[in-house]
């Protein structure tokens, strides 16, 4: 059986988008699957917006999210080198011999030609394809647009009545006809290798056995078997994965929010949630489980279970995923991982003077509620900020009989009281004042923290002490008296 190769190739002209991370994501499932390997190239021609920064941070997003390669742009190999820009030499060896056997062509059309071309088609409502007018120039015609200065660029002569049939690992059959493709730019005037002809020659001098990526690209796919025929060389196996919709069920775009792995990654959603997560977008396993491993992930991953349909990005699930993640992680763990975001808030200078195991326990009284990291910001309010009252606290404070109830809990309190303690202090005051839970705890709760709903109402009476509890409870206390 011949060795599994895969490859992610991605354009450095932006940060790694969730559609990428996706396609990359479904390579390294397969080949870890079928104990192959995974190349990552950086197709960077596009010269005008490729950029290294853009390079470094999709490697340091890929690492992030969990993935790992055998070869490529870090990790030197046989194959290399591994940016499309370094590999120029290698493209114009096939180029001459598609130039020499004639199934390639100099092509002298300007920008401006060509979109005046489109333009007429357009109108007239034919296919838009080249119409060849340089297909057949003589030697002496092609000598006098040289004597010009024109710099022509290499166009491949499509075979007429050819049928191009694409065996889909996930879509199936589809075929195109030649007749509808038309002869297609292969290197640029200005030397540059287009995607179409880079891309065959990197996949069969990098031993790639099958490509993997997003559907978008299979309408490629003709154009590309054209050359692997013409220069005789032995196709890949193809896979096109569906594209991935917004909740409106229209492609993604800035308009659903962010779209890049680096923003979720800031806003602190976790590697193992977001690998979980797109494993899931446009895959299936065979059980119902959502929340698996990756190495579950990588014992059940076929490209049999990978749908055709489109996948929604429903980011109601990965903020579920997410906190579900985020619930599993140790509390010191965790403190670590949310102080960043608190040094960069309205908290810094109340976090300095914070001793660790009272941090601790703000994050431990948080911890449930936290869908990403970054919400630390909003939840650390409550144990950091000044009391403050939202309406529904206040109404609850203002009720017949609170009052009492407050004075009573003020009056039983002892210092450095922990967690257990006072929550059997809640439990024996409800007894002896002979109330309903909820009519101890709710009073409570909102004279302590302005909120009718939040963190563990004995954690949080823990967290602040003593002083702090009666500053707080007289503050709430003067409050009721004051308005009746």
């Amino acid at each position: 059986m011949n060795k599994i190769v895969v490859r992610f190739a991605p354009s450095p002209t932006g940060p790694l988008h969730i559609g990428g991370a996706r396609s990359a994501l479904f390579n390294y499932l397969f080949a870890a699957h079928q104990g192959g390997k995974m190349v990552l190239r950086i197709e960077d021609t596009d010269l005008e917006r490729s950029r290294r920064e853009y390079e470094d941070e999709i490697i340091e997003s890929l690492h992030w999210l969990g993935l790992e390669w055998e070869e490529g742009i870090d990790i030197p190999g046989e194959n290399g080198p591994y940016r499309q820009t370094e590999r120029l030499e290698i493209y114009q060896k096939y180029t001459r011999q598609l130039l020499e056997s004639g199934q390639a062509y100099y092509c002298f059309c300007t920008e401006e030609e060509l979109e005046e071309e489109r333009k007429n088609l357009l109108a007239s409502g034919e296919m838009q394809k080249y119409s060849g007018k340089c297909r057949d120039l003589s030697a002496a015609e092609k000598k006098a647009k040289l004597a010009q200065g024109i710099k022509p660029a290499v166009r491949f002569r499509i075979p007429p009545c050819e049928e191009y049939i694409v065996d889909d690992l996930v879509r199936g059959k589809v075929s195109f006809a030649s007749e509808d493709i038309g002869d297609f730019i292969i290197v640029k005037s200005d030397g540059i290798p287009t995607y179409n002809f880079a891309v065959v020659i990197d996949d069969v001098l990098m031993g790639i056995s099958h490509v993997i990526r997003a559907e978008e690209h299979l309408s490629n796919t003709p154009r590309q078997l054209a050359l692997y025929d013409a220069l005789k060389l032995n196709r890949p196996q193809f896979a096109h994965i569906s594209l991935i919709l917004g909740s409106d069920r229209q492609k993604m775009s800035k308009r659903h929010g962010a779209t890049s792995l680096i923003q979720y990654r800031r806003m602190g959603y976790l590697p193992e949630a977001l690998f979980n997560f797109l494993s899931l977008m446009g895959w299936s396993p065979e059980g119902e489980e959502e929340i698996l491993l990756p190495a579950e992930i990588i014992a059940a991953f076929t490209l049999d279970r990978v749908a055709k349909n489109p996948a929604v990005f429903d980011l109601d699930k990965l903020n579920w995923l997410n906190q579900q993640y985020i619930k599993k992680l140790g509390i010191q763990e965790l403190a670590v991982m949310v102080k960043p975001y608190l040094e960069d808030s309205n908290w810094k200078e109340q976090l300095k003077e914070l001793e660790d195991y009272r941090y601790e326990l703000m994050v431990l009284a948080v911890r449930d509620h936290l869908v990403a990291l970054s919400d630390i910001r909003q939840e650390a309010e409550v144990f950091l900020g000044e009391l403050t009252y939202e309406n529904e606290a206040k109404q609850l404070l203002n009720e017949e009989g609170v009052l009492a109830v407050l004075e009573a809990f003020r009056d039983g309190l002892r210092e450095s009281m922990q967690a257990d303690e006072v929550k059997a202090y809640l439990k024996g005051l409800t007894k002896e004042l002979k109330l309903k839970p909820k009519n101890v705890f709710m009073p409570v709760r909102c004279a302590l923290s302005g909120r009718s709903h939040g963190p563990d109402l004995p954690l949080m009476v823990t967290f602040w002490g003593y002083k702090e509890l009666l500053r707080r409870l007289e503050q709430s206390i003067n409050m009721i008296k004051q308005s009746h």
